[in-house]
């Protein structure tokens, strides 16, 4: 399987639009940043969807999409929140979230050997709400759009089913450790 096909190619992009989003940040280009963002999340929405549907999976794909959705979420998280555009509690839900699945997946793989990462229903919808929440920071400061209810219900929504999510990861690593120990002792 060709490892340049289409759905990989989206992948990569994204990865490559990460360092030209900091930039714009970091250049007060906001509005190229709400732009690259978008275009991002976007590949992020297709490049899964295009490989199931064209028969197109690779183990590369599978390996770096949910990476390349953690680098620029992550990344843009913390750059939110250093200008203080975000709160610390949500930048700390998020990154300990990722860190709590990947320290749990390690697990999985040194103790029972288990490299297979099913995401959850509620994974991709707390990543999406995370998508979601970074477009309206932006969209806000470019359009200069103050809408606290708006605002509070996404973060505490993206909040919510990143806590869920974590939590429900935790659930199906102990469950999978568990399934492990039980036919290993049988």
């Amino acid at each position: 399987m060709n490892i340049l096909n289409f759905p990989n190619t989206l992948t990569f992009i994204r990865i490559l639009i990460i360092p030209f989003f900091i930039s714009c940040l970091l250049n007060e280009k906001y509005f190229y940043a709400l732009i690259l963002f978008v275009i991002a999340a976007m590949t992020d929405l297709f490049d899964g969807l295009l490989a199931r549907l064209t028969n197109q999976k690779t183990k590369i794909g599978a390996f770096l999409d949910p990476l390349a959705d953690k680098i620029l979420l992550v990344t843009a998280f913390i750059f939110l929140n250093t200008y203080d555009w975000l709160p610390d509690w949500i930048l700390i839900t998020v990154i300990s979230r990722d860190f709590i699945v990947v320290i749990g997946w390690c697990l999985l793989v040194i103790l029972i050997q288990n490299k297979k990462v099913e995401p959850s229903l509620a994974g991709k919808l707390a990543n999406a709400l995370q998508a979601i929440l970074i477009i309206y920071v932006l969209f806000s400061i470019n359009f200069k759009i103050e809408d606290t209810i708006i605002a509070y219900s996404i973060l505490f929504l993206t909040a919510f089913f990143t806590v869920f999510s974590g939590v429900q990861y935790i659930y199906k690593g102990y469950k999978r450790l568990y399934e492990r120990v039980v036919k290993y002792n049988s």
